[in-house]
């Protein structure tokens, strides 16, 4: 993890940035607002801001906005009074730490902004297999093609290889291709220049030259637009990039990792992703199962995530009973690792007297098991109300059957009207996350784009990434 601390915390410095090396974090200081755009802009590049609150914290944020510069910002002050630590938190810190440093707290603020972690945890045979591949391929320089299902984990895979490789010293770099608007991808992983189109404010280093002498992880890479497509095919080959806007080649020397939850040879058939691209990338093709096939990891994972969200919320961590343990084994994880680990944060919040019992476990898309569903009233069913839509008993007499009550809520509404409910329900689910969404719903990334874009037009409420998370909390 890359640590830049932003100004001069009263000589403070010294000891935090020593806590962080010693926690693993390799460190960089700059003294004002400028060197910190400066050192980014420049391809130093950082996992974390930490910036003194005396600094106009809110104005260095608003100008990461402004250039598209995703890292996250921990404010941090020596007594500060609590109104600049507030203002600094309004105005997007994700954190405050106090000065002196603490230790444990560095170390925390740390681990929950970064979420970085190289080891995998696992138990079956059938991810075993999987890491065995991992490591022997790690060191080499090869591309790596990681496919899977949206939530098996093959960032964490990409990072495993990378902390196994010849470069595990060098910098790790991660770039989202489908959560970039089409328009800024192309500046963000190659660079551009100084009024190479509105808003480039200033030269910047895109993540190919960021990750020079390290790796670069091109996540979902299906989703890149076919005309970027050509361009990376030529940095492939040619190991050397051209900024927007630049009129010389950059060399670079990279290793590139890829990963994607779609069937590339059927995107290549469909045209949607360039033949002569997947066989560049395609090298050596590490597939995840998928954790329905993970039996094993299931319960390992989900004590994992118990003890990870205790910790979280300040509070004991509760222990899951058998009962509770069948059901998560029992459950079919469309969502994999992603939809486990959410269900056990909830569980952990809806823990009974230190205890995960079954109904702490909210699984979605699935009714009550016939073990936990209600047992049927012995009275006669009451008549519908006036609301409820009219049972056709012709048709029930002709071999229909009677209408479900879901199928009744959805009697009198539009086809539209209940797919716009079910796509933001999903999103929700899944955190905003649209990606894990989109493998969800069975569309492409794209369609689900534009179906959000339309409802925000029509003012419907659309959840951000991280936004159902927050309400959780």
């Amino acid at each position: 993890m890359r640590l830049l601390i932003v100004g001069s915390l009263d000589g403070h410095i010294t000891t935090a940035g020593k806590i962080a090396l010693e926690r693993g974090a390799k460190v960089a200081h700059v003294d004002d607002l400028t060197g910190a755009l400066n050192a980014l802009r420049s391809g130093q590049g950082a996992d974390l801001l930490m910036v003194d609150v005396m600094l106009d914290v809110g104005r260095l944020i608003e100008a990461l906005k402004r250039e598209r510069i995703s890292v996250p910002v921990v404010a941090c002050g020596v007594k500060a009074d609590p109104a600049r630590a507030e203002a600094a938190i309004r105005a997007g810190a994700k954190e405050y730490v106090p000065l002196p440093p603490d230790p444990e707290l560095i170390a925390a603020v740390l681990a929950a902004v970064t979420e970085e972690t190289n080891a995998f945890i696992f138990a079956d045979p059938a991810m075993e297999r999987s890491i065995r591949l991992a490591d022997q391929i790690a060191g080499s320089d090869a591309s790596v093609l990681i496919t899977g299902e949206s939530g098996t984990g093959k960032e964490v895979m990409a990072r495993y290889i990378h902390s196994k490789s010849k470069r595990a010293s060098k910098t790790f770099v991660s770039v989202n291709c489908a959560a970039i608007p089409e328009n800024l991808l192309e500046s963000e992983l190659f660079g551009h220049e100084k009024g190479a189109f509105t808003g480039a404010l200033a030269r910047r280093v895109g993540k190919f030259e960021e990750a020079n002498g390290g790796t670069l992880l091109l996540d979902e890479v299906t989703e890149m637009h076919p005309r970027l497509q050509a361009k990376l095919l030529r940095a492939i080959q040619e190991r050397e990039i051209d900024r927007v806007g630049g009129t010389q080649p950059v060399k670079v020397d990279i290793r590139l990792l890829a990963t994607s939850n779609r069937d590339l040879e059927q995107a290549v058939r469909e045209g949607d992703f360039r033949e002569d691209l997947y066989f560049r990338l395609n090298v050596v093709n590490l597939e995840l199962p998928p954790l329905r096939e993970r039996p094993r990891d299931v319960e390992i994972l989900s004590e994992h995530f118990v003890q990870k969200y205790a910790d979280a919320n300040g509070v004991p961590k509760p222990s899951l009973t058998p009962e509770a343990k069948a059901i998560l084994r029992q459950h079919q994880w469309r969502g994999n690792v992603r939809e486990l680990e959410n269900t056990m944060h909830r569980a952990v919040l809806l823990a009974q007297d230190g205890r995960i019992v079954p109904d702490s476990i909210l699984l979605s898309g699935v009714r009550l098991t016939p073990e936990r569903a209600a047992p049927a009233p012995s009275a006669p069913a009451a008549r519908p109300t006036a609301s409820a839509a009219p049972v056709d008993d012709e048709f029930v007499a002709f071999g229909g059957s009677e209408p479900s009550e879901t199928t009744r809520r959805l009697v009198g509404r539009t086809v539209a009207e209940v797919e716009r409910d079910l796509i933001i329900d999903t999103l929700s689910h899944c955190l905003g996350n649209r990606t894990h969404a989109a493998n969800i719903l069975g569309i492409s990334i794209r369609t689900l784009r534009n179906k959000l874009r339309q409802y925000a037009d029509e003012g419907v409420p659309v959840p951000m990434p991280g936004e159902a998370e927050r309400s959780m909390a």
